[in-house]
């Protein structure tokens, strides 16, 4: 009985209150990220624009990389890196990776620099692309 003291509205199927909610934006829910995206987002644009390597730790791994490619890809801000260093749980280093970036954490850009833009066998469509580094000098 006490119970029904604390919430009376259960006590009644005719008296039970539903919360209210908000519809959905036309623009969608707000993404909500583990990480500080918008200091890591211009770092990102710092780091390709100046060639500078990146460390973070993705997964459990600590990852090297030169960032290439920085844009939105499914509603996600992604990076598109040669991973040159640390560890990686899908294959041989170095080679290519695409990364969720609001999945990073502890990351820096390092002192570091790579000349530029690498061949790759394959390209990505990106929804929007923020910044592509450039071609080697």
């Amino acid at each position: 009985m006490g119970i029904f003291k604390l919430i009376p509205q259960i006590t009644h199927a005719s008296k039970v209150v539903m919360p209210k909610y908000r519809p959905i934006p036309p623009n969608g829910p707000r993404l909500v990220v583990s990480n500080q995206l918008p200091e890591i987002h211009g770092q990102l644009l710092g780091a390709i624009n100046t060639r500078h390597q990146v460390s973070f730790t993705y997964q459990g791994k600590p990852r090297i990389v030169e960032p290439h490619d920085y844009g939105m890809q499914n509603g996600q801000a992604r990076l598109l890196s040669y991973q040159i260093g640390g560890q990686s749980g899908s294959g041989r280093l170095p080679n290519w990776r695409m990364f969720d970036v609001n999945k990073m954490s502890d990351f820096k850009v390092l002192e570091e620099t790579f000349p530029g833009n690498r061949p790759a066998k394959q390209h990505y469509q990106w929804d929007k692309l923020f910044i592509r580094v450039g071609e080697p000098e």
